[in-house]
Formats: structure tokens, sequence, C-alpha cells
């Protein structure tokens, strides 16, 4: 299986930290959020990963190299100019669509920037149970930015206010973590920058697949602010954090 790093941001909200390095490098318990994002995914199968990179590019280059890519095949997709979610991921497309060794399959994006304990298979079985285009993890949680999704688990919009849930919908916050069926690239016609999400709702309102996958039940945590790193080192200190 495959997987995807978004790691191009200019990753702004965690300044200072991200004044000399990127996002990707800042750490957590000695260990890099890229080196946890691609251990999290090499403990569950992966074992080829494409990377986006833009902010302090060849400090990333040269970390993966010099820790021999972490026993993956790693991949650099460079951003000259950033183009958000989506567009990142289209111009990735290539290495998802490689048809040299069988059809291509599901592939896993993961933002550099989220660490948890998702269970990764399951989530992958529930995408292919569902014959799903994308699977977004989500959580019942406070967010400015949480979805909508009907009581079939479909996407449907986005939150507005407490007005959508009297409709029988329930507002969920995405964890950053997709599977992602490679169908999906025949079906971007955006261009440029552009965010997955938007897509994601265009696509859901087209009537595609495109399902929400409780994680409520394992640990989650967003390190886009310095304020979540200390956080997540506390956490990991007093044993809440635990990878599975």
């Amino acid at each position: 299986m495959k997987a995807m790093i978004l790691a191009a941001g200019l990753g702004t909200r965690l300044r200072p930290l991200t004044d000399e390095r990127p996002k990707a490098l800042v750490a957590v318990g000695g260990r890099t959020l890229l080196e946890i994002a691609l251990g999290r995914l090499r403990d569950f199968g992966v074992r080829e990963a494409i990377v986006n990179t833009h902010h302090f590019a060849d400090m990333v280059s040269d970390y993966l190299k010099a820790n021999d890519n972490f026993g993956m095949r790693i991949v650099i997709s460079h951003e000259p100019v950033l183009l958000d979610t989506g567009g990142g991921l289209k111009q990735a497309a290539a290495f998802f669509l490689d048809s040299s060794a069988g059809p291509p399959e599901p592939f896993i994006v993961h933002n550099v920037d989220a660490i948890s304990g998702i269970d990764l298979g399951r989530m992958v079985q529930f995408h292919a149970e569902n014959g799903a285009l994308a699977t977004l993890a989500v959580q019942r949680r406070g967010s400015s930015r949480a979805l909508l999704f009907d009581g079939r688990g479909q996407l449907c919009g986005r939150w507005s206010g407490a007005a959508d849930q009297d409709n029988g919908l329930e507002a969920l916050a995405f964890c950053g973590i997709h599977v992602v069926s490679p169908r999906i690239f025949a079906k971007m016609g955006e261009e440029g920058a552009f965010s997955i999400i938007d897509t994601y709702l265009r696509l859901a309102a087209e009537g595609e697949k495109i399902v929400g996958f409780r994680a409520d039940e394992w640990y989650w945590r967003d390190l886009g602010r310095p304020e979540s790193v200390l956080q997540a080192e506390q956490d990991l200190t007093s044993g809440k954090w635990i990878e599975t």
C-alpha cells in the first residue's frame, strides 16, 4: 500500500518553531513529526510514500537521506508554489497511478502535523466495505471547520450552526487522515492550488461516495501550534498518547 504525507505547508501557526525548519522536522518526544507519521504508516504496512515539500524543502530531503528513508521507498514531490492539499495530491497522481507493480490501489493521505492512534487497518477495511471514493477519519469534537455527515455517514456539507443538527445531520471534525481510491484523479477537474476538502464536497454533491470513519475512540492531536506540541509531549510522558 502507498501513502502521501502532506508536509509542504509553511507552518506559520507553529512559529517560532518553524522559523528555521519546516514543520515536518519539529520534534515531539525526540522524534520529528515526519518520522512519527512515516513510522505509523510503515508499521501498518506502507512501504512506498510520497512527501510534498515547499518550506525548507532541502532540509526535508537531506533529513530523509540521512535516515535512509526510514527503511521505505520515499519520493519527494516538490512544490515551488504551494498547491494546497488538493493541488498537492493531484501533482502526485502519477505516483499512485503507476501500474508497474499491479493495478493501482487505495492509498492513505496523512497530514504531517496530525498524530494519532487511529487504527489504519480498520479504516482501510471500512473504506473497502463501503466502496468509497474517499474515507475521512472524523471525530465528534469542537471545530470551527467541522463537516456535515448524514445518517449513512455520507459527506453532505460544511457545518454552519446548530440548525444543521436539527436537520438530522451531524457535525464532525476531520482528523487530517484519509483513505482515497485512485479513481479520484480522473474526477479532479480543479487546477492549480485548491483544497481537497472543496473537491470532496463537490464530488459528494455529485453523488460520489465520500464517507466519514468515526475515530472517536482513538487518541488524536493536531500539532498546528506550539502549545499543541507541548501538550503532545505531556500526553506522551503520561502515557495518554499510545500508538497502536
